[in-house]
């Protein structure tokens, strides 16, 4: 058993060039350090695709080596080799084999229906955008902020970039729902707030004694006023003599 571990350590450091490139596939292949295969392609991340189908049983006889090894995301998989990845096809993508077994395959579905779809673009894949992807990630719902301003160090989103991904026009989420802040007033200590609330929470309790005693001024300064017209409506009523007043001394 010793001895065959040692074999496997040699062959794998024979295969990966030394111990740089076998640790380095330890640390990005974990359950499967010493694996060995055939390189079937790369795509455009640097993505190594790998397969055995002699060693490895159906479901792990192929596997993909990233090329960014610390900032890997399985998004990063192109679409193409992910259909490859998951075995709904045999044939590696962008080879005259994939091309073969798509033209053999669009030969047994019949056409239901006139298109207006270019040669060009008469494939398996259809239609394609000509996208501009973060990383080489596919999936943008992956690049946001993981905090506020601390951006994203998984997938190296920078602090105070915008979310990549979409978001419904009445998210909270959505740039476009999220109102500005604006202050409705500031305390005696220069803090603003945007409610009456807020303004409670900030005042220290010197300041709302102060407040207190401010509003308790507006009320008796209020009451005065009120007693002074009372007052002169009463003396005015008076002297024109209209009798009896309700409430009248």
């Amino acid at each position: 058993m010793v001895w065959g571990v040692v074999r496997t350590v040699q062959q794998s450091l024979k295969y990966r060039g030394g111990w740089k490139g076998l640790l380095e596939h330890m640390y990005t292949n974990g359950d499967y350090p010493f694996k060995f295969g055939t390189c079937m392609g790369v795509d455009a991340a640097g993505n190594k695709y790998y397969e055995n189908r002699k060693d490895y049983p159906f479901g792990q006889h192929r596997w993909v080596e990233p090329g960014d090894i610390h900032n890997f995301d399985s998004s990063s998989i192109s679409p193409e080799w992910h259909g490859w990845m998951v075995s709904q096809n045999d044939a590696p993508p962008a080879t005259a084999a994939e091309d073969g077994l798509i033209a053999d395959r669009q030969g047994a579905i019949p056409q239901l229906c006139r298109s207006d779809v270019p040669a060009s673009l008469d494939s398996n894949v259809g239609h394609r955008e000509t996208l501009v992807n973060f990383h080489h990630m596919h999936n943008q719902s992956q690049v946001r902020s993981r905090g506020h301003g601390i951006g994203n160090p998984v997938v190296g989103l920078p602090p105070g970039a915008a979310d990549s991904y979409y978001t419904q026009p009445a998210s909270p989420y959505n740039p476009a729902s999220i109102r500005p802040l604006a202050a409705v007033g500031e305390t005696a200590g220069g803090r603003k707030y945007k409610s009456a609330k807020w303004a409670d929470r900030l005042q220290t309790p010197e300041e709302k004694a102060g407040v207190a005693a401010e509003r308790a001024a507006d009320a008796r300064r209020t009451m005065e006023e009120a007693q002074m017209a009372q007052a002169k409506r009463l003396a005015a009523v008076r002297s024109r003599g209209m009798g009896t007043i309700v409430g009248g001394n």
